[in-house]
């Protein structure tokens, strides 16, 4: 069964190239390398967790930190020959269609060609429209605003999926009138079965941003080659955590002190 994807109309042309997996170069002649990047240019820190391969997928697991109402998107660098398919879902929702997702091979998805990247930074309302990511408290979430579901509340997570069959692309410019799939409200006891705490970090519904699309036809593989999942967090939770080191290093009284000798009490000074 062959399935509709799209592409995003402009994408960023990438040709550097890149190590092989170790697990099994025969799978793919390169690597897909997942970056988080902020819309005023600033970088968010990234802690790695766990890297391990699960049958034929490798499964990819950070913490990332969040910064309060930044905008951020999502770029997708495909350092391999051929092009892929990514499932991208924010906080649990598919961003393309705002359905509940869990990364399978036949929900809506992003391609990007070989040795192409393309970056997405908002949630697809139609066509040639998103409305921009940013970093907020779960009340303030699209997921939990529109579906009440935190069920995976601060996760940026990515699939990667092989396409089934080579034949030539072929495009097919949007019609003008193209709308996705709209997101349905899902009951609030569904989502509120796995309520996060209020401290939680979610991603906004933002301000609208034009970005056209064309459908292509792409047939994915049954399996992800690559997840990547993102655990994004503010800084006061990375540090309770024990993620990162957030505590004043002692100051060691031999190496830090660098003062001169002072007078004894009570002496006279001329």
């Amino acid at each position: 069964m062959r399935y509709t994807a799209l592409v995003i109309a402009a994408a960023l042309t990438m040709a550097a190239s890149a190590p092989a997996y170790p697990h099994n170069e025969d799978r793919v002649g390169g690597e897909v390398g997942i970056e988080i990047v902020s819309e005023s240019g600033g970088t968010f820190l990234r802690i790695p967790h766990r890297d391990f391969w699960k049958g034929e997928t490798r499964i990819i697991k950070q913490y990332l930190e969040a910064m309060r109402g930044e905008n951020y998107g999502i770029v997708i660098h495909n350092m391999t020959s051929e092009r892929i398919g990514v499932v991208i879902a924010v906080d649990g929702r598919n961003i393309i269609s705002g359905k509940k997702s869990n990364l399978r091979n036949n929900e809506a998805m992003y391609i990007v060609n070989s040795y192409e990247s393309g970056e997405y930074d908002g949630w697809r309302t139609a066509g040639d429209r998103v409305h921009k990511f940013y970093f907020t408290d779960m009340a303030d979430s699209y997921a939990v605003q529109t579906f009440s579901d935190s069920t995976a509340m601060g996760v940026i997570a990515v699939a990667v999926y092989r396409e089934k069959e080579q034949p030539q692309p072929r495009y097919e410019q949007e019609k003008r009138n193209y709308r996705p799939t709209a997101p349905s409200a899902e009951s609030a006891a569904q989502g509120k079965a796995g309520m996060a705490r209020d401290e939680s970090a979610g991603t906004g519904f933002g301000d609208e941003r034009y970005s056209p699309t064309i459908r292509v036809v792409f047939e994915p593989e049954g399996t992800p080659i690559q997840k990547t999942l993102l655990k994004y967090e503010w800084r006061e939770v990375l540090c309770r955590k024990g993620i990162i080191n957030c505590r004043e290093e002692a100051r060691n009284r031999l190496w830090d002190e660098d003062a001169y000798a002072p007078f004894p009490p009570g002496y006279q000074r001329d």
